[in-house]
């Protein structure tokens, strides 16, 4: 069980597994990962743990989650895992204090549920971010419920939709048709979409320059 000083999240304790399943199916040995909305800090200390060979930065926009996140890669005994920093994806300059990060400098941007619980502007962020940061032959990587048109939707994504759309009008699950729009228009494409437990999907982008 988490101590008192660590926040805990129980979808990111059930997801984690299946999640650490697809990128080590999709990651080389080593690499160095930008996590967007870390959150607790729980996937961070996991993956981070399972893949000794990387290097995992988490970032998150809300600073009370700094702790937790430093919190959870101790206890997971993930040195790899760096002081956690600002980054408000709205921001053109990533991340939001501090030292800036240089063009193309990482392997894989990670982002966990965050597009449906954030308005429709992050995804242009996240999409223009990625790009700008991203090395060659790097991958954005994307998790959480998506509707998909020519699919139906769970009735549990459904009823997920719209408490969440009656919690803030600007949240709601993405179609991944709009998604996709705005990473083209920044230069990504979708490369691999993988589904999930729990109605759920990991798609990964890349450069569309870098498709064969």
């Amino acid at each position: 069980m988490p101590t008192a000083s660590l926040q805990h999240s129980p979808a990111a304790e059930r997801n984690r597994g299946p999640i650490l399943a697809q990128l080590q199916a999709l990651l080389p040995a080593t690499g160095t990962a930008l996590e967007i909305a870390s959150g607790t800090g729980q996937h961070a200390a996991h993956f981070a743990a399972a893949l000794p060979g990387w290097t995992w930065l988490p970032t998150d926009l809300h600073d009370t989650h700094f702790a937790s996140i430093t919190g959870w890669a101790a206890q997971a005994g993930a040195r790899n895992v760096q002081a956690p920093r600002r980054l408000d994806v709205l921001h053109d300059r990533w991340p939001s204090e501090g030292p800036a990060f240089g063009a193309a400098s990482f392997d894989l941007v990670y982002c966990a549920n965050m597009l449906h619980i954030a308005p429709w502007a992050c995804c242009t962020g996240l999409m223009q971010g990625a790009a700008r940061h991203l090395a060659q032959g790097g991958r954005l990587v994307t998790y959480g419920p998506y509707l998909e048109d020519g699919t139906p939707t769970a009735p549990g994504n459904l009823a997920f939709d719209a408490s969440l759309r009656a919690q803030d009008a600007a949240w709601g699950i993405r179609r991944i048709e709009d998604v996709a729009a705005v990473a083209a228009h920044a230069g990504l494409q979708l490369a691999a979409r993988h589904a999930m437990p729990a109605n759920n999907l990991l798609l990964v982008w890349t450069h569309a320059a870098h498709q064969p």
